[in-house]
């Protein structure tokens, strides 16, 4: 039976494709961008298109630039880690591996953080992330590339997996990083500037992306977009765009699973995020994991096998040295649910409001939206 996914606007580019479109407009050969100078992809974390839809009042800047047509659609999982790194590369997690929040290192049982797992579990920037990242290609082509993001980010782990090549610009300031990110691309012609804002991700996974707080958050985001606008060089384009979107999953619908909890059984290793679950079944054990989770959870989940995820495309075409980071069995929420390993010690994710990772259009539709010479 072919699975049945949500319906995605059928005009949303795939997120894979953004940076690599801006540098075609860059030498005059993109088929949907017009030519400019210098190039800028901001990304907002965890803004996704309805959700910037639900509160266009309080992005009013944003509202003004967005139409049905204007987005992308994220690469699955619809996560951070996974997200970024298609976007910085070119190629979907299939290729590039970073295949999940939580990922088992094929033949262990430790499951690090792609995010953080650099710096705690010893993950080899230059060899786990298997693309050559846009940004160090194109720096060693002769184009000035760069990324303009807080200044915690420099140095670290998951920066030199994905954007390493570049000049790291560090700004804490949101107003000020997106007024730097248009001063260097305006003073170096040919440039790639990566533009970086995770404020309202963070935001909402704390309050919920529903909450007043977050709105507060989105319209200082909004005031840095057209903060932005206002400083770009007529012959700089920039790209606005996510690398997901959010649900809101209230306490009672976070689903937690103990010690006694007969789904557990024959699970070796719990990876991913609560929205989406990468299962690694014990050897010989997969049919039953697969059988028992589907039979509990398929109301309210997307219960898939490896090779039925992979058939449908979700990663993209995976190479061989990927299949096995993928779980046996994956556990994709299509309802306002997230599943929780309540045998691991720290609850901190429990508390978390706004999530994603899913299949949803809400988690996996985002903006693309145009600025300067790409208008």
């Amino acid at each position: 039976m072919p699975l049945s996914l949500p319906a995605y606007p059928p005009r949303a580019r795939s997120l894979t494709g953004v940076l690599t479109d801006a540098l075609a407009a860059l030498g005059g050969t993109s088929e949907s961008l017009p030519p400019a100078r210098s190039a800028i992809v901001f990304v907002i974390d965890g803004l996704g298109a309805a959700n910037l839809a639900a509160r266009r009042g309080h992005a009013r800047f944003l509202s003004s630039l967005s139409s049905r047509q204007a987005v992308a659609r994220t690469v699955f999982p619809s996560t951070t880690a996974a997200a970024l790194t298609s976007l910085l590369t070119g190629t979907d997690p299939g290729r590039h591996g970073i295949v999940g929040y939580r990922v088992r290192v094929p033949g262990t049982s430790s499951a690090p953080n792609q995010l953080r797992g650099w710096e705690t579990d010893g993950l080899d920037p230059l060899t786990w992330q298997r693309s050559a990242p846009i940004l160090e290609r194109e720096r060693e082509l002769g184009r000035p590339t760069f990324v303009v993001t807080r200044s915690e980010y420099r140095g670290t782990g998951f920066t030199e997996a994905t954007m390493r090549g570049a000049q790291i610009v560090g700004v804490d300031d949101l107003g000020e990083r997106v007024e730097t990110a248009a001063r260097v691309a305006a003073e170096h012609p040919g440039a790639l500037v990566y533009l970086y804002a995770p404020d309202l991700d963070s935001v909402g996974h704390r309050h919920g992306w529903e909450s007043d707080q977050w709105t507060a958050a989105l319209e200082r985001v909004d005031a840095a977009a057209a903060r932005l606008s206002g400083a770009l060089h007529p012959t700089t384009g920039a790209l606005i765009t996510a690398d997901h979107g959010m649900v809101d999953v209230p306490a009672h619908r976070r689903l937690l699973f103990g010690e006694d909890s007969p789904l557990w059984a024959g699970v070796a290793v719990v990876g991913g995020e609560p929205r989406m679950l990468h299962l690694y079944a014990e050897p010989g054990r997969a049919a039953h994991v697969h059988a028992a989770w589907a039979a509990a959870e398929s109301s309210r989940a997307w219960v898939l096998t490896r090779a039925e995820a992979v058939e449908a495309g979700l990663f993209g075409h995976v190479d061989a040295e990927v299949a096995e980071r993928i779980g046996d069995v994956l556990v994709a929420a299509r309802a306002a649910v997230a599943y929780y390993d309540d045998r691991e010690p720290d609850k901190a994710s429990q508390r978390m409001v706004g999530q994603h990772g899913s299949l949803t259009v809400e988690e996996r539709i985002v903006p693309l939206l145009r600025l300067g010479a790409f208008a």
